[in-house]
């Protein structure tokens, strides 16, 4: 379950994500809201939320202020405030997107698909089991429990997940996995093995394989192509 906080000072605003959420059976949890800023900031250092919907003028402190200060947390921009001054500095604090008021749900709905990775299926235990994917990838996947955690048999859950998504639940995790590691070794740099480890592979040579079968070559080849040869340590480039 994704955790969720709204930051506005207008109460209405507040309802409507609210209700959208609720209405859409999103697999995402309000564990807070705020009417300012002040508030806002120490309900999110003791709450940390995977996803916060900020408006920037609010009282004690604003939106900016408040987001410069995050870490870990994707960020939706709510504003009555249509300016592109407001949009450009918005994202380069790292928001994931900024939505005008007033609030139009399908562009509400894209902008929640962007912050957290996914789409949504419109089935309620699919959706449940991609929000636990994607925070638990990294971890061994047990299927017995996943059917817990949605109320289901596992061979009922396993048809539905595989009907809305066209594949299995353990090529999806591989595929979580890989798409991961890829952004781990662009934006970290880190090296073949660390992203693997990091990503929930102990054996390089699965990580190779569930890699390939993805992006059509070997990491090294991959790192080879984004760095080039220099950029790669030795040891790398021999595993090409």
């Amino acid at each position: 379950m994704i955790k969720a906080v709204i930051c506005d000072d207008e109460k209405a605003a507040l309802n409507i994500i609210r209700h959208f959420i609720e209405a859409r059976k999103l697999p995402i949890e309000i564990v807070g809201t705020a009417e300012n800023g002040r508030d806002a900031w120490n309900m999110i250092q003791s709450k940390k939320p995977d996803l916060v919907f900020m408006d920037i003028h609010m009282p004690y402190m604003n939106g900016f202020e408040i987001i410069s200060r995050m870490k870990d947390c994707k960020v939706i921009i709510i504003t009555a405030y249509d300016s592109f001054a407001y949009a450009q500095r918005a994202l380069r604090l790292g928001a994931s997107d900024i939505l005008s008021k007033p609030i139009d749900f399908e562009q509400l709905e894209q902008a929640i698909v962007r912050a957290v990775g996914w789409n949504f299926t419109g089935n309620e235990v699919v959706d449940t089991i991609l929000a636990y994917l994607y925070e638990h990838y990294p971890e061994q996947i047990e299927l017995d429990a996943l059917a817990e955690l949605t109320f289901c048999t596992p061979g009922h859950m396993a048809r539905l997940f595989k009907k809305h998504m066209g594949m299995t639940i353990i090529s999806y995790v591989h595929r979580i996995r890989i798409e991961n590691s890829v952004r781990m070794m662009e934006e970290q740099k880190l090296a073949i093995k660390e992203a693997a480890e990091a990503v929930g592979y102990q054996n390089l040579n699965h990580f190779y394989k569930y890699f390939r079968m993805q992006m059509g070559v070997t990491p090294a080849a991959w790192l080879k192509q984004r760095r080039g040869e220099e950029g790669l340590p030795e040891e790398e480039q021999r595993q090409e």
